[in-house]
């Protein structure tokens, strides 16, 4: 009985006595592997790697005589034919040389094996008894334990999801409504190519974030807050977006706090798991402009965002459907939230009007008619039976119409008389405590205002030291109402102590000019800045 570990010979090869010089061409592996009579691991491995042939079982295979090349994703599949015998390694031939011995046109050299990472994969069948001698599946290299033909979709077409998954699963964003996933520092993912991992097998984001209590947060739960303190260094810094970030904010419920939300020019809205990883949880690109303003409702399972696209929608977190969608029909710039009320908001922008939408008929509920070319900010005062808005009409010898105070229920306007100065005020914020609201002004610093009838000035406190220099830097208070924080266009980040109005430490860290800072509602000393270039960073 023939030993099935000798090597083997094509069966249309030379005679033995054809010629010396084949045995310079044979392989000195195999002259010095001529004797074995059990052909080691390594053996099968290096000559069948030189004859680009790696040994694996074919079940339905009788006797040890093919030899086959598949390549991934075709079905073409060319067969060597061999008899086992035992001859000696001068007998061994290349297949190109029995090619150019026969002179077969048909029939060109085979060629050279290719490697693992050109997307090929070379298979062989095996005698049984030589099984054994190869590695666990789990410990082969790629190419060595049988590959199963693979399809991948040709390039531009997507794999098909169900609705259940859809439902369970990020989707591919397209159409209105829809969400990423989150990609690499976060691009906007496109359509997969061959070498691309398919869009079902992107790693979804976990869902289970948006609910689950983060660990950070969880000592700090069912106790009365603390006293709030300054944040000293940079605990994550996130490049967040492809543009720059117009706002940041915490998610005002205590258990799911550690939830950020971010938008930005790029036409996006993110939510960030900015207490722990620094990862990005979802991604909302429903909008067809850049986004404005983004607000969480007062539950934390829905956020309201408002476009240059003349939209505002109001999505739910965790779905990313749209709850309601309505036409404005100008440039939003600013929202905010009834307190009251949670399923009314306002609106302004770029009109001389501002609206209020309700969203559950996704009608207008109200128009207040202030008569100034644009309203860059609205802010609902405690109750929210009054809210101010802040414009950019300043003439130059009256400041009258910078400043509105408006009666929500009536639509009647309040007041027009609060600041005198010229300086328009991109941003307002209510302080949680004390019955008053200070506004930002481009004059570099911040006034405090009563929050009740006449809204006068304090002209004693004034907030400065940071620069605004036109753009919309927002500011924002400590959950205690304790400590002051701006952003600056100068990149740094500059807190207040409310009472003294002095600085108490000024953060420096952000290359472009940050535009808004938001303190954490539930860690004592945690605050979220963004800047003109992109970036978000966790203060701690």
């Amino acid at each position: 009985m023939h030993n099935m570990a000798s090597l083997v010979t094509y069966e249309d090869s030379d005679p033995e006595d054809d010629s010396v010089e084949d045995e310079k061409r044979v392989p000195p592996l195999a002259t010095k592997c001529a004797n074995v009579q059990r052909p080691s691991q390594r053996y099968l491995e290096v000559v069948g790697s030189h004859y680009g042939l790696i040994p694996h079982p074919q079940p339905n295979t009788q006797q040890s005589n093919l030899w086959t090349e598949t390549a991934l994703g075709s079905s073409e599949t060319v067969e060597y034919s061999t008899k086992p015998c035992l001859l000696s390694p001068q007998r061994i031939h290349t297949h190109e040389e029995q090619v150019r011995r026969r002179g077969d046109s048909q029939n060109p050299p085979r060629p050279a094996p290719p490697s693992v990472s050109s997307g090929t994969a070379i298979s062989c069948t095996v005698p049984p008894p030589y099984i054994s001698l190869l590695p666990p599946p789990s410990q082969r290299p790629m190419g060595v334990a049988t590959i199963k033909k693979q399809h991948q979709p040709p390039a531009g077409i997507r794999p098909y999801i169900s609705k259940r998954q859809r439902l369970a699963t990020p989707g591919d964003g397209d159409g209105p409504g829809s969400y990423l996933d989150k990609v690499p520092e976060d691009q906007t993912p496109s359509l997969p190519r061959e070498d691309q991992t398919p869009a079902s097998r992107i790693q979804a984001p976990a869902s289970r974030q948006l609910s689950e209590v983060s660990e950070m947060v969880r000592p700090y739960l069912g106790h009365r807050p603390g006293k709030a303190q300054v944040p000293r260094s940079v605990q994550l810094s996130m490049q967040a977006h492809l543009g720059p970030v117009n706002t940041v904010q915490w998610c005002p419920v205590p258990h799911i706090s550690h939830l950020l939300l971010s938008a930005s020019m790029d036409k996006t809205v993110k939510v960030w798991d900015a207490a722990e990883s620094g990862r990005c949880l979802m991604v909302y690109a429903s909008h067809t402009g850049a986004v404005r303003a983004a607000h969480w409702s007062p539950c934390g399972r829905r956020i309201l965002t408002g476009s240059f696209d003349s939209t505002a929608m109001v999505t739910d977190v965790e779905t990313g459907q749209h709850i309601v969608k309505v036409g404005t029909q100008f440039r939003v710039m600013c929202l905010a939230v009834q307190p009251s009320d949670p399923d009314v908001f306002l609106c302004g922008g770029y009109s001389p009007e501002v609206k209020a939408w309700d969203s559950r008929t996704g009608k207008v509920e109200s128009v207040f008619r202030a008569g100034v070319q644009q309203t860059l900010d609205v802010l609902f005062l405690s109750g929210g039976r009054e809210f101010i808005s802040s414009s950019d009409c300043v003439s130059r010898d009256s400041a009258e119409l910078t400043l509105m105070a408006w009666d929500f229920r009536t639509t009647a306007r309040l007041s027009n008389q609060i600041f005198h100065e010229r300086y328009t005020c991109p941003s307002l914020a209510l302080h949680p405590v004390e019955e008053g609201f200070v506004a930002q002004t481009n004059g570099n610093y911040m006034a405090l205002f009563s929050g009740q009838r006449p809204y006068r000035m304090n002209k004693r406190r004034r907030y400065e030291g940071h620069k605004v220099e036109g753009y919309a830097v927002r500011c924002d208070f400590s959950k205690d109402g304790t400590i002051l924080a701006t952003g600056s266009s100068t990149g740094s980040v500059h807190l207040y102590d409310f009472q003294s109005s002095r600085t108490l430490h000024i953060l420096h860290g952000h290359e472009h000019p940050c535009v808004a800072v938001s303190l954490h509602p539930t860690l004592p000393a945690v605050a979220a800045t963004c800047d003109w270039g992109g970036q978000v960073r966790v203060w701690n």
